[in-house]
């Protein structure tokens, strides 16, 4: 290890103990010591941590979501053609009513619906991975007596008053008031404490470590303090050419419209048809390379650049500069704030919806109370209980037993620990990816089939890093950075919300969690955006823990190093949350790629054939919505589970 590794604490021993299982009251530093980097990735693979922790995975730390052992299997099966898994043992004996296979939020949701329309029904809820929850994931860490509380996927519930019937009928069932959310979540946190929005720019990449906290339109969804720089004066801190500046500093102020001879009913329309890097180029006039860099990946969220990214989705959800210069009008209408949110995100509705259905699993029958409610996992899949989850199982194979337009029943083949297993059941919901479809169901329709595979998942990268105290973000007065460049596109502290008995830090004394984000694709090489996530996901999974964490180490310690950040002693714990298989595939984002329809149902859009129920078998996942939402999930649940009960 060199001195540069030393310097970041890539040595340090971390008390597994204390900082990350969750086990015991005694204060940090005091436990027996455990390696990070190649060492923890290591012990996190073999299973080799505590018992409790094993017990209680959202407490493990290192690699999680799709963590090592949750797609082995899967890609035994759809990569290398695997289908022999041994003698299948039958562990139950009598069919179940409903098998789901996939226990993120539409599976869970299906569930749901099923059991509140047949209250006497037996349910098996299938998932490859340790834990539930699918995206809605939760991290716990443990410093000292304080429990911190991460959300590593599904985060928000996005404009909740328009949600439909369904939707607000689930939330209503679980007992969530989401008028509770507007004490919950502290807006007032960030100008309290003086936290702005910044772009954060590396040595590495731009020749100086500087974070500039940003007077422009980034990070507009969060209540964040306005900085006391101008315009002109954050630009004038950036590390980038006079002539850069120039460029940059017209673009973020300039009012007229430079696209006058479009019509404002038809602007929508054109500016979707054109990159948002062709708009600046071709409409702005920007020429300047350092330009186009930082603004390269700021439309982050659909996981492609600037060139890849159509003019009117950058402009308005990913809220790039240029509004006025294309003349948009001004946004009348009325949103929700974006307060909707549990201290884990919706990993708390994933848990209200398994407690629900399994009372044993948790005490408690409150939303509050889900926050900090402890899970015995030992409880999930009891034999006298109507509803079981059954983790860390990977189906293999679904066949109906005879003539699809006829059986009564279907069987599944899954394998769980390196043994295989099946099961009967009356009906199934597939609430896995659209992707291995075709590959456990191959008497699907060809046609279905093909749309199936269609679906290209958008990879992401969510890394929560528990940190010893935030002063250096206090002393910088930043809350939340887009870092043009780097590993992780962003970074914040997590958001401020306290629900129940779970308070989220309120001084910058007290221990904190961050979050960093990464969406990896390859910019500027023509690829189409499935391409791009290919390749993003072929990134994710050949990139070791230690390499993701010396970058987390590398990119806080460019970003908050002036302000006295020490990684070595200041980062507690970092997980990382890889979803190969992150977003579904967004109608909507990819306007450059993709032909749009009048109607939302049209038949010829890949997921709605893809959909279609087949003899005992519906399908209910984002992928069926084409959205990553977590209402789409909910809504495919209720449907699917509408069309099984009437066939």
């Amino acid at each position: 290890m060199n001195s540069t590794d030393k310097k970041l604490g890539m040595d340090r021993h971390i008390s597994r103990r204390d900082i990350l299982h969750g086990i015991g009251t005694m204060a940090v530093g005091t436990m027996a010591p455990v390696l990070t980097g190649v060492a923890q990735t290591q012990a996190a693979q073999t299973d080799s941590s505590s018992l409790l922790s094993r017990d209680y995975p959202p407490a493990r730390t290192g690699i999680r979501g799709n963590h090592p052992g949750s797609f082995q299997v899967a890609h035994q099966l759809a990569r290398y053609g695997q289908t022999d898994w041994g003698i299948a043992r039958e562990p139950d004996s009598e069919p179940y009513d409903l098998v789901v296979v996939g226990a993120g939020i539409s599976g869970l949701s299906a569930a749901h619906f099923y059991q509140k329309e047949k209250p006497d029904a037996r349910i098996l809820i299938l998932d490859n991975h340790d834990d539930f929850g699918g995206h809605a994931k939760r991290n716990e860490f443990q410093v000292g007596e304080r429990t911190l509380i991460a959300c590593g996927g599904s985060s928000f519930l996005v404009q909740p008053s328009d949600y439909s019937q369904i939707v607000k009928g689930l939330l209503n069932d679980l007992g969530i008031n989401l008028r509770r959310f507007e004490t919950a979540f502290d807006s007032d946190f960030y100008k309290r404490h003086g936290l702005s929005a910044g772009l954060h720019f590396s040595k590495k990449k731009w020749n100086a470590d500087r974070t500039v906290p940003f007077a422009g339109p980034f990070f507009e969804y969060l209540p964040m303090a306005k900085t006391s720089l101008s315009v002109e004066e954050s630009v004038a801190q950036m590390p980038i050419s006079n002539a850069a500046k120039k460029e940059f500093l017209r673009l973020l102020t300039i009012e007229e419209d430079q696209i006058s001879e479009i019509k404002a009913d038809a602007k929508e329309e054109y500016l979707s048809t054109i990159s948002y890097r062709d708009f600046l180029s071709n409409h702005l006039g920007v020429t300047e390379p350092e330009v186009f860099a930082v603004l390269q990946d700021l439309a982050y969220d659909p996981g492609m650049g600037i060139e890849a990214v159509d003019a009117y989705l950058g402009l308005t959800y990913a809220g790039l500069p240029g509004w006025r210069a294309a003349g948009l009008p001004d946004d009348t209408e009325e949103y929700d704030p974006l307060i909707h949110r549990f201290p884990d995100g919706n990993a708390s509705i994933a848990r209200l919806l398994v407690r629900s259905m399994i009372p044993s699993a948790a005490s408690g029958n409150s939303m509050e109370d889900i926050v900090t409610a402890r899970f015995d996992y030992s409880k999930l899949d009891r034999p006298n209980s109507p509803v079981r989850l059954r983790l860390n199982g990977t189906v293999t194979r679904l066949q109906h037993e005879g003539n699809p337009r006829s059986a009564k029943n279907v069987r599944v083949s899954y394998v769980q620990h390196g043994q295989a297993y099946q099961v009967k059941a009356h009906g199934c919901v597939l609430a896995c990816n659209n992707s291995i479809i075709p590959y456990l169901c191959p008497e699907l329709p060809p046609a279905q089939r093909q749309a199936l595979s269609n679906q290209v998942r958008q990879p992401i990268l969510i890394t929560n890093v528990a940190l010893r105290n935030w002063h250096a973000w206090k002393k910088l007065r930043i809350g939340a950075v887009l870092s043009p460049g780097s590993y992780h596109i962003g970074a914040q502290l997590d958001y401020p919300v306290s629900l129940g008995d779970y308070s989220s830090p309120s001084d910058e004394n007290q221990p904190v969690t961050a979050t960093m984000f990464r969406y990896p694709h390859t910019n500027n090489q023509g690829l189409t955006p499935k391409e791009q996530y290919r390749q993003g996901r072929y990134d994710l999974l050949s990139t070791s823990f230690e390499t993701i964490e010396r970058n987390v180490r590398t990119q806080l310690l460019s970003m908050l190093g002036t302000a006295g950040f020490d990684p070595a002693g200041d980062i507690l714990a970092v997980t990382v949350n890889r979803w190969a298989h992150g977003y579904a595939y967004d109608m909507y984002s990819h306007a450059l790629f993709d032909k749009m329809y009048e109607d939302d149902e049209d038949e010829r859009y890949p997921h709605i054939r893809a959909r279609k129920p087949f003899g005992r078998i519906t399908v209910a996942n984002a992928d069926s919505a084409a959205s990553a939402m977590l209402e789409a999930a909910v809504e495919q649940g209720h449907r699917a589970v509408a069309e099984l009960l009437s066939s």
